[in-house]
């Protein structure tokens, strides 16, 4: 019993003389799993692209550069200043409204259509404008033949006939007059009655005042119709002739066509409804803007308002294509701030524009700085825009 217990008692020399064997195997394992990380750290940069190697190769040389220049490149490599949310709006956006009162008789665009300069775009019923055209017409007709009457004067064979009267009023004068005489010599004989005297007096009278009408008819025959009266004829025409302006641009006016060449952005009209002038409170028909003159309107906060500056450049890229970017410059900054926001109104142009981008849409502008000289953004060697 007692031999089998030594024979289980730990032999603490014999562990003593195995333990420098058990050191010598783990530094062996240690050198195999260093030599394994060597491996896979040379097989990952033997990988790498040609560009990637020679852009950190170029950033070695570039950080040498400055650091013996005594320039410190970090500003370089901060080259963004500011980015900042808005959205697409166009430059300029027409809402086209009618400058009279009418029913709707036709619409012939829609939403998203593109439309030309001049194109007509809504009409309305024109019915009533076209009669007070042909009134003014007919009233400009009779004042024509008034005034060419008036300027023309008197024809010869109106002359004639007026001589021909006046020369029959003085020969029933003279008559009168040996009438009266002679009625005048027989009352002194006491033949006749005083009566017959008296009445061819008036006779006598009657055919004086005959004569004297039909010599000055015969005189303004002669001479034609007086300077004011034509003056008079000549007011007249000019008033129809401005009524017939006026209905006529009454009438065009039922004609609602696009001032400019553009997209319809909105129809808010359709036929048979009534609009009303644009002075009296009408309504909008359509909305229109050109969608290749494109702005990003962003409000910018008055702390990052110093990144704003037209040295600087931008580049835009809508939420909805965060792939696509567009080159854009400063075009406008409001002249006066937001008290309550604390912010300020700024534009920038959008130089290419293209069918992804449409008005109200979310974008990103980003701001960086530029080079000096040539104008182009500062990138640090190695980055990738």
């Amino acid at each position: 019993m007692e031999k089998d217990l030594k024979a289980l008692r730990i032999d603490r020399n014999r562990k003593r003389a195995r333990q420098p064997r058990n050191l010598w195997l783990m530094g062996l394992i240690a050198f195999v799993l260093g030599a394994v990380l060597s491996g896979l750290v040379f097989l990952n940069l033997s990988l790498q692209t040609p560009d990637a190697a020679v852009a950190d190769v170029q950033a070695d040389r570039a950080t040498s550069v400055s650091a013996a220049a005594g320039v410190d490149p970090a500003p370089k490599r901060n080259r963004t200043l500011l980015i900042a949310s808005g959205y697409i709006v166009p430059r300029h956006r027409i809402e086209v409204s009618s400058r009279i009162m009418g029913k709707v008789a036709w619409v012939g665009v829609d939403k998203s259509d593109r439309v030309e300069k001049g194109q007509l775009l809504v009409r309305l019923e024109d019915a009533e404008f076209r009669a007070q055209l042909q009134q003014a017409q007919a009233g400009h007709d009779s004042a024509q033949a008034r005034l060419t009457e008036l300027e023309t004067g008197s024809r010869p064979e109106e002359i004639q006939r007026a001589k021909a009267e006046l020369e029959r009023s003085r020969a029933d004068l003279e008559n009168a007059e040996l009438e009266h005489r002679r009625l005048s010599q027989l009352i002194e004989s006491g033949v006749i009655a005083q009566q017959l005297v008296d009445d061819a007096r008036s006779r006598r009278d009657m055919a004086k005042a005959t004569v004297a009408v039909a010599e000055k008819n015969h005189l303004l025959l002669e001479i034609g119709p007086r300077t004011e009266q034509i003056q008079a004829a000549r007011a007249e025409l000019e008033r129809s002739q401005a009524d017939i302006s006026y209905w006529q641009t009454q009438l065009k006016e039922t004609e609602i066509r696009a001032p400019v060449s553009g997209t319809i952005l909105e129809r808010v009209v359709e036929v048979g409804e009534m609009v009303s002038a644009y002075f009296m409170g009408g309504a909008v028909l359509v909305a229109l803007a050109d969608l290749d003159d494109l702005q990003v309107e962003m409000d910018i906060s008055q702390s990052d308002f110093h990144n704003i500056s037209p040295e600087n450049g931008c580049k835009m890229s809508p939420i909805a294509y965060p792939a696509r970017e567009y080159e854009c410059e400063l075009d406008e900054i409001a002249p006066e701030a937001n008290r309550q926001r604390a912010t300020i109104e700024v534009k920038v142009q959008i130089l290419k524009p293209d069918q992804y981008l449409r008005p109200e849409m979310d974008v990103q502008v980003t701001f960086f700085r530029r080079q000096p000289d040539s104008g182009t953004e500062v990138t640090t060697p190695g980055e990738t825009g």
